[in-house]
This record gives structure tokens, sequence and C-alpha cells, in this order.
């Protein structure tokens, strides 16, 4: 499954590139002669979701590199819908653990697959936005994105 994604303003053809040897970079025996259909949908699927056509991805996912703690806090994001943002006390209460909010955000700066895994719908308490991986420009773009379809 998915283990990673970078953002960036590269040119499609780059991206592409980029992906496909990342996943071969794995090593892993699901990355094999088809790799190339599964970085495709993957790529489509973040195109359709940045021209506001898709809200959700379909793609399998492998978060081999995060804790139990981390996967927990990875799985409540997913279930923040589409144009709502949650607090980080709120993912913190979700995974059962209340007092862990500074947790949380360390956690979801682990993301490896940051937009698929929606960490940008995770502000501060008060509103702000907190912090992202990518940048608080891009996580005000993507935060704009779904407030605007």
């Amino acid at each position: 499954g998915l283990r990673a994604l970078t953002l960036s303003m590269r040119l499609k053809s780059d991206a592409m590139e980029t992906m496909r040897h990342r996943l071969l970079e794995l090593g892993r025996d699901e990355v094999h002669e088809g790799v190339e259909g599964w970085v495709a949908k993957a790529f489509e699927q973040v195109e359709a979701y940045l021209s506001g056509q898709r809200e959700a991805f379909d793609l399998p996912l492998d978060w081999a590199s995060g804790t139990e703690f981390h996967k927990a806090v990875w799985r409540a994001c997913q279930r923040i819908p589409y144009g709502k943002t949650e607090s980080y006390a709120w993912v913190a209460e979700q995974v059962g653990r209340p007092k862990s909010a500074r947790a949380v955000g360390g956690a979801l700066g682990a993301n490896p697959i940051p937009l698929v895994v929606p960490c940008h719908r995770v502000l501060r308490s008060d509103g702000s936005l907190g912090g992202y991986t990518g940048g608080l420009e891009i996580k005000r773009a993507f935060l704009a994105l779904e407030q605007n379809t």
C-alpha cells in the first residue's frame, strides 16, 4: 500500500517519476512491473482531490513506519469529514488519551501520507492552524479548497 506521499509543486511527469522511483526504492514485494498502474491511480486520485472532484481516497495504505499511537491518530484523522475540521484535543479524545494533544501533533507531524490521511483538517482548540509538515501555506490551501467545493 501507499507508504509515503510528498507534496510539491512539480510537473505531473516529474512527480510521477519521483513516485515511481520512491516505490521501487522501498524494495517491497508489492512493487513489481504493475507499479506504473498503481502509481497512476494514486496520482489520479490526488489530482482529482486538488481539482475539487474527490473528497476521499481509495488507496491501500502502508503505515509500517508508525507506532500504534501514530496509527490510532492517523485513523482518527481519517474520520474527519471533508470540509470539516477538528482540534488536536478532539483527536486525543478519539484515541483514548485526552491529555495528549501535543503528542497528537507529533503523530500528525510524522504522518507519511498527508492529504490521503488528512492531517490538514486538525487545528488548535482556538481555531488557529497549528502546524503542518508541508507548510502552513499548503495547509491553508487544502482547507480553502475543501471549503470552496
